[in-house]
C-alpha cells in the first residue's frame, strides 16, 4: 500500500518563518483542448491531517475524487483553481500559461487570507516564479501577487498532503469544464477524454480539425496533417 500524503514537509517550511504555506499543482499541460488549471491549498501551523483519502489525482478514480471534494472544500485555511484559457496558452506558451493560472490562483487566496509566503511545488521545474528579463505576458488589469518564495519537490503530490490536495481540486474542476464544454463540441468526447489525445478525440480533429478552445499552436493532426 503506497503511503499517505503528509503534512511533515510543509510544517518544516512553516517553523521555518512562513506564516502561510500554499501547496500548488497543475493539470492539463498536455491537454489538446481548453484550459491549463492550477491548483492552490493554503495550509497554517493549526492546520490537521488532509482528509483520510486525499492522494494525487492520477491516483484516484474520478468518484473517488469526487467524493473527497467536501471535505477538501473544508479543509486547510484557504483553497483557489486559476484557469489559462486555450487561446492564452497559444499567445503565450504553455510555461507563461502555467505561470498566469497559478498567479491567478495565489490572487484568489490572497483576496482571502492575505498573500502567502511560501509555494510547495510539484517536480523540478520552477514554472511559477517570472523569470529575471520578465513576463513574456501581463494582463494590465489583474494585479500580480507578491513572489512568493517556491520550493520544489519531486512528486510532492505523492507525498505532501497540501500538493495532493491542490491536484484533486484542480482535477475535479477542470474536468468539470470539459464536460461542459464538450456539450457545444460533442464530437470530440471531451466528457470523456477532457481534451486529451485519445484515439476518438484524435479521429474528430483528423475529420473536423480544431475547434476555437484547441491549442491550435500545438501539433493537432487537423492543421498539420492536412
Amino acid at each position: 500500500m503506497r503511503p499517505a500524503p503528509h503534512l511533515r514537509h510543509e510544517r518544516l517550511l512553516l517553523r521555518n518563518g512562513a506564516r502561510l504555506l500554499a501547496g500548488m499543482d497543475e493539470v492539463g499541460r498536455g491537454s489538446l483542448a481548453g484550459p491549463v488549471s492550477v491548483g492552490v491549498v493554503v495550509v497554517d501551523v493549526a492546520t490537521r491531517s488532509a482528509p483520510k483519502g486525499v492522494a494525487d489525482s492520477k491516483l484516484l478514480a474520478p468518484a473517488a475524487r469526487i467524493a473527497l471534494l467536501p471535505a477538501l472544500r473544508r479543509w486547510g485555511v484557504a483553497r483557489a483553481v486559476g484557469h489559462a484559457s486555450a487561446e492564452e496558452i497559444d499567445a503565450i506558451g504553455i510555461i507563461a500559461a502555467l505561470r498566469l493560472a497559478g498567479t491567478r490562483a495565489l490572487e484568489s487566496v490572497a483576496r482571502e487570507v492575505g498573500p502567502v509566503d511560501v509555494v510547495l511545488l510539484d517536480g523540478s521545474h520552477d514554472w511559477l516564479s517570472r523569470p529575471a528579463q520578465g513576463d513574456l505576458f501581463t494582463l494590465d488589469d489583474e494585479p500580480l501577487a507578491a513572489a512568493p518564495r517556491v520550493h520544489m519537490r519531486i512528486k510532492a503530490d505523492r507525498s505532501c498532503a497540501s500538493v495532493a490536495a491542490a491536484s484533486v481540486l484542480a482535477k475535479c474542476e477542470r474536468d468539470a469544464m470539459m464536460v461542459v464544454l464538450s456539450a457545444d463540441h460533442p464530437h470530440y468526447r471531451w466528457d470523456e477524454n477532457k481534451g486529451y489525445a485519445s484515439p476518438e478525440h484524435m479521429a474528430a480533429l483528423r475529420e473536423l480539425g480544431p475547434s476555437v478552445l484547441h491549442r491550435r499552436s500545438w501539433r493537432l493532426p487537423g492543421v498539420d496533417d492536412t
